[in-house]
């Protein structure tokens, strides 16, 4: 079983990069799933609906994961997200409990041609904005609470800011999920890993930007939190015309749920 996965499609490269190579990329991998996070398909503020349902209507991905800017345009998505057909999951571990509700599914099965695939989304708790529960022992006990017995691979978004924890959430993983991939340090990493008992890891997929930019933001714009302590200078959108559109590429043993093969890719161009 193949899933392809992309993460942080990013502002209007994601009408012109992405979407440039995204058909290709099926053609050539023939994935049985594919995953995509696009917490900043629309500017570097989570989604609208209207760009949602046009990435609906021009490409096939099964699921759309989220990260720490989930609510950033609620009022604007709420309905969406609240809906039995929506692709979209967000952070498992958000604390719930008698005095808030927060929307939508936090882990998503999808099933395609007599396989299924489970998604889960989870979020650290270290240098982050968000207060969320302990992500180890929220994701322990989801998978206790989910019926795994018909499911033919278990893969785990994991947003958070340190090696580290993603190592110890690999190893606490071990022969429980098939591959666990990390978001939200914006690098591909050079680290993809299999564990003896066949769990799979890459630290960062990284994502589809302008490629000469910091983190999406146009130099000039930023330069001023480096050299002067400005916090509060505007920061300007990077239009550079060089363009980089990352993912990664997952097999798992469709009867043992094991990930057998990682392999990264990267595309540069220019527009």
């Amino acid at each position: 079983m193949k899933v392809l996965i992309f993460w942080d499609i990013y502002w209007r490269i994601w009408r012109n990069a992405f979407l440039k190579e995204y058909k290709d990329l099926v053609l050539k991998y023939s994935p049985d799933f594919i995953i995509a996070n696009i917490e900043n398909i629309s500017s570097w503020r989570w989604p609208i609906e209207k760009h949602i349902k046009e990435l609906d209507n021009k490409c096939d991905i099964d699921v759309y994961t989220s990260w720490n800017h989930i609510f950033d345009n609620y009022f604007d998505i709420k309905d969406y997200l609240d809906r039995d057909n929506s692709k979209m999951i967000r952070p498992a571990n958000y604390y719930e409990n008698e005095f808030n509700y927060f929307p939508w599914k936090w882990y998503k099965i999808v099933e395609k041609n007599g396989k299924k695939l489970l998604v889960i989304n989870i979020m650290s708790k270290t240098f982050m904005k968000d207060d969320v529960y302990n992500p180890f022992l929220k994701i322990n006990e989801m998978l206790k609470e989910i019926d795994l017995s018909d499911i033919n691979g278990i893969i785990v978004d994991f947003h958070r800011e340190t090696t580290a924890e993603i190592y110890a959430l690999w190893f606490f993983l071990d022969w429980k999920v098939s591959f666990i991939y990390g978001t939200h340090t914006h690098i591909q990493t050079n680290d993809e890993l299999i564990m003896p008992k066949q769990t799979g890891i890459l630290t960062d997929v990284w994502m589809s930007w302008p490629l000469y930019s910091v983190i999406w933001v146009d130099y000039e714009s930023i330069k001023h939190r480096f050299l002067w302590g400005v916090l509060w200078w505007k920061m300007e959108q990077c239009l550079d015309k060089n363009y980089v559109v990352s993912w990664c590429l997952v097999e798992i043993d469709e009867k043992t749920k094991e990930c057998i093969n990682i392999e990264k890719i990267r595309i540069r161009w220019t527009l």
